[in-house]
This record gives C-alpha cells, sequence and structure tokens, in this order.
C-alpha cells in the first residue's frame, strides 16, 4: 500500500469519527440550544405615562376620569341654571304677601289740630289730630313743632317710633306727646312761648291755640311721633 492511499484512508476514518460523534451528542440531548433572544431585547422601554399593564395611555393634564367640565350656565345634571335672580317678583305688595294702601296723608287742610297741657305726666303738651275729611288719612312721622320765636325745632324720641303707620279713618284721631321742659329743672335756656305752628310729614301745617299764659320751654324740649293711643303719646 502507499502512502497516499493510507492518508485517504486515514482522513475517511477521522471523518467518519466526527460524524458519529456529533449525531451521539445530538441524541442524548445535551447538544447546545438557541434558547432565543434575552428578555431585555425583546421588551422595548414603556412610553411615559404608560402602565405597565400596557396598553393604557396616559391621561391629560386636569382631566378627572375622562369626563368634560360643564359648560358655564348648566348644572352637571344636564339642568339648565336660572336665568333670572330670585329675588320676590312681586310689586305693588308688602312683605306680608298683602297688598299695601297709600292714603292721603293727614296734614292741616283735612285735620283739626289742638294742644292741651296735662297735668301727668309733668311739662308735657299733649297734640291732638282729628281726621276731618271724607277718606282716610296716613299721619306719619313726628310733629314738626315750632315754638314761640325759637330758630330750631325739637328733636324726635327715637324709641317712640310706631310698629305701624297710624291711619286716621274720618272723625278718628293720633297723638303725640311734647316734653316741655326737665321736670326737675335741669334744662337751660328757657323761655316762656304762646304760639305754636306744628308742620306735618307732607302738606300744610295747622297753628294749634297755645293757653293764654303760654307754657315754659328750656332745651329738653322732645317730642314723640305721631301714635295711634293718647297713652302711648304721653309714655315717654
Amino acid at each position: 500500500m502507499s502512502a497516499r492511499t493510507a492518508r485517504t484512508r486515514l482522513l475517511a476514518a477521522t471523518t467518519v469519527a466526527l460524524a458519529a460523534f456529533a449525531l451521539t451528542a445530538c441524541d442524548n440531548g445535551k447538544g447546545v440550544r438557541d434558547e432565543g433572544p434575552s428578555a431585555s431585547s425583546n421588551s422595548s422601554a414603556q412610553p411615559t405615562g404608560s402602565t405597565a399593564g400596557g396598553g393604557t395611555k396616559a391621561k391629560p393634564a386636569g382631566g378627572t376620569g375622562g369626563s368634560t367640565a360643564a359648560p358655564k350656565g348648566t348644572t352637571t345634571a344636564g339642568t339648565t341654571t336660572a336665568g333670572t335672580s330670585g329675588g320676590s317678583g312681586s310689586s305693588g305688595k308688602n312683605g306680608a304677601g298683602t297688598t299695601s294702601t297709600r292714603n292721603p296723608a293727614c296734614n292741616g287742610a283735612n285735620t283739626k289740630t289742638t294742644a292741651t297741657e296735662v297735668s301727668r305726666p309733668l311739662n308735657h303738651l299733649l297734640l291732638t289730630v282729628t281726621n276731618t275729611g271724607a277718606k282716610n288719612c296716613d299721619l306719619t312721622g313726628y310733629p314738626i313743632a315750632r315754638l314761640g320765636e325759637a330758630q330750631s325745632v325739637p328733636p324726635v324720641a327715637e324709641s317712640t317710633h310706631p310698629q305701624a303707620v297710624v291711619t286716621l279713618a274720618p272723625g278718628e284721631s293720633g297723638y303725640a306727646g311734647v316734653l316741655l321742659s326737665a321736670a326737675d329743672g335741669s334744662g337751660g335756656n328757657g323761655y316762656t312761648a304762646k304760639t305754636l305752628v306744628v308742620g306735618f310729614a307732607k302738606g300744610s301745617s295747622a297753628t294749634p291755640a297755645l293757653p293764654a299764659k303760654g307754657v315754659y320751654v328750656d332745651d329738653k324740649l322732645t317730642v314723640t311721633y305721631w301714635q295711634q293711643s293718647l297713652d302711648d303719646a304721653l309714655a315717654y
């Protein structure tokens, strides 16, 4: 056998042996397997705002649960708000819900006014206004009394403000009291007045007569509001 033939046979035997070895490695399950791409290479980075569960998009800024803000002037329940303010809406009525009446004002033209000096309380004058007309009249405010040559009129006692307007039917009377001077003599700038002019809130005035001797007045001079009853007028 030549040297070339010997080498050829040795190479063939080696090749067969290597093939047999490779086949054996595959059959016993211990060969190298392709594990595929790694987990890190298979997943891409999640976009900002998405959850780990995947697929959920980030909510827009300021949104709550995907609901849209209700437009102005409507409620979320779908009802339209009232278009006008909640005023009472009634006209010509007072707070009790009954129609208010407006009578002519009592004044010197439709009434008669008298002035009477009373013994109790001390130093008081009672003004009486009687409706001489054919219709009701309202006696509002207080008497604007000017005694003698006084340059000003006396103040009113605010505590005597009546609960309601004094309304006089024909022949009925309303009253006001006048504190002429301090009972204890503490008043100053006293003088004797022999004339009296009574002005009303509206309309002409009246000039009731005073006692012939006149009345003594000092700087405590005060009047009350017009009252429905004589007792209320003299309670101050």
